[in-house]
């Protein structure tokens, strides 16, 4: 954009707010992109200023810097990690003018912020209506952060992405309506220690690190595809001890290692979905899991057929499916595998719930993977395209359950079996 574009849309900016200053503003959401290209810190400053006013209830601040045009793109692609690095942490960053929060906090109901400095300090006033905050590449410590929350009493859902600053995050207990956290990617974490005592549900992504949540938390989901750690075996050494009263786990993981013993159980754990994405993985381990869960309704796994390197159950030294018995799974009533590949692991751990599971109502097998892009939401009006190796894996695995599985189907099961798109990708090859 250039300058004089820049100067017309900040007057225009301008005209709008101050026009309708005398009404007062309920919500506010600025999208600022090429920041500090677009507008100069005095702009944003004032139009915050003549916005936020008591009686505000939503402000939404979203920026977006851009150091390189069209032009510079090929060369930023060439530079190395470390100095794109370099540059990110001496970019320009708005400071939020937490003054402002001092007299319109008390009605502030949600405040979304992306890429600025947030300094609170512990004379800021109370927000005591708000319900929503979320931080993405904030600059704030911990220390701010807890300044922040100590008077945040109505505070119910936090978000906190890509806050490098972050080293030890510590919810405090005031808080006691906060009911769902979301930490993803704030890389400089190194622990987590939650006080809030009626939380719900936690969404992490990242590498496994300390964690201490609440008793009272019911749904967890822990993504560590990132940290190359092996977070299937992780729940079971830990999270029993924390968290007594789950009900839904989801786990996913890019280097698990077989599980075979697991200690204790989650009695109340209802939903189980792991995601694991190691070429080797054993998938009949998983039966330890299933052990574990004596209540467990409904299990999905999910996994990238496409990276799976172990034995075809069509293999020239492929011996009689092993069985696991003595292991019965008496409440599970829907099982959705995503990825469903001929390994033979995989056709053994199909197997064994549909001789062990009594309860079992639904078993759907999906011969694609679950980020695929259909034809019937895409642009072009395609489903993502599938390689040859992918296809050819489809299409055994369509041979795996006619000659493995549809015979061990009881009558009271209701089988699903999905395959690629006939339209996009036949598996004709």
């Amino acid at each position: 954009m250039s300058c004089k574009k820049a100067m017309d849309l900040a007057r225009k900016t301008d005209h709008i707010l101050k026009n309708h200053s005398s009404i007062g503003f309920k919500a506010l959401k600025l999208e600022i992109w090429n920041f500090p290209l677009f507008s100069t810190l005095c702009d944003l400053d004032r139009w915050l200023h003549i916005a936020v006013k008591p009686g505000i209830e939503e402000l939404d601040l979203q920026i977006y810097e851009s150091r390189a045009g069209p032009c510079d793109a090929t060369l930023c692609r060439k530079k190395s990690h470390a100095a794109l690095c370099r540059e990110k942490s001496h970019a320009v960053v708005y400071n939020f003018p937490c003054s402002l929060l001092d007299g319109s906090g008390k009605s502030i109901q949600q405040l979304h912020l992306n890429y600025c400095a947030l300094r609170p300090t512990a004379g800021l006033g109370c927000l005591r209506s708000l319900t929503s905050l979320e931080l993405h590449l904030v600059r704030i410590t911990g220390e701010e952060l807890s300044c922040l929350l100590s008077c945040s009493v109505a505070l119910e859902k936090l978000t906190l992405k890509s806050c490098d600053e972050l080293i030890f995050l510590e919810i405090p207990s005031l808080p006691q309506r906060l009911s769902h956290l979301v930490v993803a990617h704030c890389t400089n974490l190194e622990a987590i220690k939650i006080k809030a005592p009626n939380l719900y549900s936690f969404d992490y992504s990242g590498a496994l690190i300390p964690l201490s949540l609440g008793d009272s938390l019911q749904n967890l989901y822990i993504d560590a595809l990132l940290g190359r750690q092996d977070v299937v075996h992780y729940p079971w050494a830990d999270l029993l001890r924390m968290v007594p009263h789950l009900e839904d786990l989801e786990i996913t993981s890019y280097c698990p290692r077989d599980t075979l013993v697991v200690p204790g159980k989650f009695l109340h754990l209802r939903h189980l979905c792991i995601g694991a994405f190691t070429p080797d993985y054993d998938y009949l381990s998983l039966v330890s899991f299933l052990d574990a869960c004596p209540s467990l309704e409904t299990f999905t796994l999910c996994v990238d057929a496409d990276h799976v390197r172990q034995e075809s159950v069509f293999g020239e030294s492929s011996h009689d499916l092993r069985q696991m018995p003595g292991h019965m799974h008496r409440n599970i009533k829907d099982v959705l595998i995503i990825g469903f590949c001929s390994a033979k692991s995989m056709v053994e751990l199909t197997c064994h719930m549909l001789e062990n599971a009594k309860s079992l109502e639904y078993l759907t097998l999906n011969t694609s993977s679950d980020h695929e892009i259909l034809c019937s939401n895409s642009k072009n009006g395609r489903c993502q395209p599938m390689s040859k190796d992918v296809r050819m894996e489809a299409r055994k695995a369509l041979f795996a359950v006619e000659r493995y599985i549809l015979g061990k189907v009881p009558s009271t099961v209701k089988l699903e079996v999905v395959k690629p798109c006939s339209r996009c990708n036949t598996l004709e090859i």
